[in-house]
């Protein structure tokens, strides 16, 4: 079985729904808790080029930090990726990756696809 990685927080309802429905079909994902370990510029421009998505496609608008980091939907893809660094609020969740692919868990059934 291919490694399962899960961007979580825990105190998130669809990081913690996706990551019930992963263990609900047997599946013991490796579980980053990015609150706490931030993810690297690499790691993150990794993992959104996996998504398929732009980069400000992952960046919760809506947080304050978002305006504290002076972003806005034409920062250029590098500000925003050092502002998710500084910020790890700020980055969408979750996120998991699997078979050289990534979902977003929006609605968690989505990550499904990747598996």
């Amino acid at each position: 079985m291919p490694e399962v990685t899960i961007y979580h927080n825990p105190r998130c309802s669809k990081s913690r729904a996706t990551l019930a429905l992963l263990e609900s079909k047997g599946i013991a994902p490796k579980v980053v808790e990015y609150l706490k370990n931030p993810l690297t510029e690499a790691e993150l421009t990794e993992v959104i080029a996996l998504l398929g998505l732009r980069v400000h496609d992952v960046v919760r608008t809506k947080e304050a930090e978002y305006g504290e980091a002076g972003l806005s939907s034409d920062s250029p893809d590098a500000e925003v990726i050092a502002a998710l660094v500084r910020y790890p609020k700020l980055l969408e969740r979750p996120i998991v990756t699997a078979n050289g692919k990534a979902a977003l868990g929006r609605p968690p059934e989505s990550v499904l696809e990747i598996l």
